[in-house]
């Protein structure tokens, strides 16, 4: 007897196989037959979903879940265009703490609003004797007030109050570590998020380490969340690079750097495990600090490598002999060109032809650096709602000769490229229907055309929410299709997006999310 049978419905299962199907049996969170096998069979639920459009549960595969939470609980400064009005919110903010000489945390920065970056005398005059930490939105920078300038050491730089890239790690290193506690009710909160918008897996990209780790014990909130069956949906894990450290391994093994116990990719199960190494090489464009080989336009500057480029370069090889698959952050085409040499290096010391390495974001890749991501048989994770959202921008900064380069679709797929879907939340909306509708129609919010030859088919983005996504964490053997024996993980829409216009995408209703079968599934 299966568990539920679904019937009336428009199937969508992105298995080439058997691509359409009205019916799908569900037994113990797994998808057993389709169409005539299960029709016949008896069940404990049948749902009529009269007519609706099923599809496999998306995949996010770059998110950041426990920023995510807590930025959702933090006082945020957004959509704030005035410094007044800004000073304003973290005024009232540290006004509300209670003890002197604590910390006050703000959200929803980006200086692009004002026009400029605050500074830490503006901080100084609304901190009420509390240190006043304002986190950019792109993740990758802060403002900090003089009580915290007080406390890094003399050769931490910084613009009158503001940090990028290892300055801001070294402020974040300054903080006590949230607890297990506090991170799993954020990272709940987050989950239940992604629920809602048809999402039944993700990647977080980078526990533990310096630039958003949130606490040296991290992963243990996610097994905290496992344990007391809170974990909203399957989740991958991405250590950051700078958690490895030297091992006394044997020396036939050839592994110089590792976790400890030597855990890698692929420990975990189902729900919980151990994803990617996440390896940052650049920052990003919204804080222009993305690494670029020409300077951002009408400017002299080109961004900035997270660390000395042969470094980097040491931590990709070390990682990929310790036996990890690569996630590598790399936004800017000069950052590109360093992933690309390293992941080769590499592979020539050991070749690994299923290493399945991947680059995060490729947020503007030459036409000449297509070929070798091809070569590497590296998938390109990208976010197409930073363009959908922040398009404008980065077209201007990047000039009108780059801005067609920009998280590219049509460019990887024609050379071979896996082609990834990703939000990078809370960086932006986190919906894979918008995101989706972007690559299509390559249309930011105010209606301007960002490289339109990189569009891709509806079918051929709904693969970089599903079959893609499965492939890139590795979990193509049970997610990313609808075909028996896989994981009943499936999404179910209120219109088909192969059938509306392109325009209409992003705002089909997301009716309902089944985890192993089961609508909002807790463990």
């Amino acid at each position: 007897m299966l568990c539920t049978r679904l019937t009336n419905a428009h199937i969508l299962t992105m298995d080439p196989d058997h691509p359409v199907a009205h019916d799908l049996g569900i037994w113990r969170g797994r998808v057993v037959g389709l169409d005539e096998a299960v029709t016949g069979l008896p069940a404990r639920e049948v749902v009529d979903l009269q007519g609706a459009t099923v599809l496999p549960g998306f995949i996010d595969s770059h998110v950041h879940l426990a920023w995510a939470g807590l930025k959702a609980a933090t006082p945020s400064i957004a959509p704030c265009a005035r410094v007044e009005d800004v000073l304003a919110v973290v005024a009232e903010a540290t006004a509300r703490k209670a003890a002197p000489g604590g910390w006050v945390d703000i959200a929803g920065y980006d200086q692009r609003a004002l026009g400029r970056h605050l500074t830490a005398a503006e901080l100084d005059r609304v901190s009420h004797g509390r240190k006043v930490f304002v986190m950019h939105d792109s993740g990758h920078a802060c403002v900090v007030n003089s009580a915290v300038l007080a406390l890094l050491p003399a050769d931490v730089p910084h613009q009158d109050g503001f940090l990028a890239e290892s300055a801001m790690t070294a402020v974040r290193r300054l903080r006590l570590p949230y607890s297990q506690e506090e991170l799993a009710d954020a990272i709940e909160h987050a989950g239940r998020a992604c629920l809602a918008e048809g999402i039944t897996a993700c990647a977080e990209a980078g526990i533990g380490g310096g630039l958003l780790g949130h606490s040296p014990v991290e992963l243990g909130a996610y097994q905290l969340l496992r344990d007391r069956g809170r974990l909203p949906l399957r989740v991958q894990l991405m250590a950051a690079g700078d958690t490895l450290h030297p091992v006394g391994a044997h020396a036939d093994d050839g592994i110089p750097r590792s976790l400890d116990l030597g855990l890698r990719t692929g420990f975990g199960d189902d729900w919980l495990s151990l994803g990617a190494l996440k390896i940052y090489t650049d920052g990003g464009m919204m804080a222009r600090t993305a690494a670029l080989t020409a300077p951002y336009e009408g400017t002299t500057h080109t961004g900035q490598l997270q660390d000395d480029p042969e470094r980097l370069t040491e931590l990709v090889v070390d990682g990929h002999l310790a036996g990890w698959q690569l996630a590598v952050h790399a936004i800017g085409d000069r950052a590109a060109d360093l992933a690309l040499d390293a992941l080769e290096r590499a592979q020539t010391l050991r070749p690994r032809p299923d290493a399945r390495h991947r680059v995060e974001h490729a947020g503007l890749i030459r036409p000449d650096q297509l070929p070798r991501f091809a070569r590497l048989g590296v998938s390109a994770v990208v976010q197409p709602n930073f363009l959908r959202y922040f398009g404008d921008d980065y077209a201007d900064v990047m000039g009108e000769a780059r801005a067609p380069w920009m998280y590219r679709g049509r460019g990887f797929l024609d050379h071979g490229v896996t082609l990834v879907g990703s939000s990078d939340r809370p960086v932006t909306d986190g919906s894979p229907l918008r995101a989706i509708q972007f690559m299509v129609e390559r249309t930011s919010l105010s209606g301007r055309r960002i490289g339109p030859d990189e569009g891709v088919t509806v079918d051929e983005a709904l693969r970089a929410y599903t079959v893609a996504g499965a492939y890139a964490c590795r979990w193509d053997d049970s997610a990313g299709s609808l075909t028996p024996g896989k994981r009943a993980d499936l999404v179910v829409l209120g219109d088909d997006p192969r059938r509306v216009d392109p325009s209409r995408i992003g705002d089909i209703e997301v009716v309902a999310t089944l985890v192993d079968g089961r609508e909002g599934k807790r463990l």
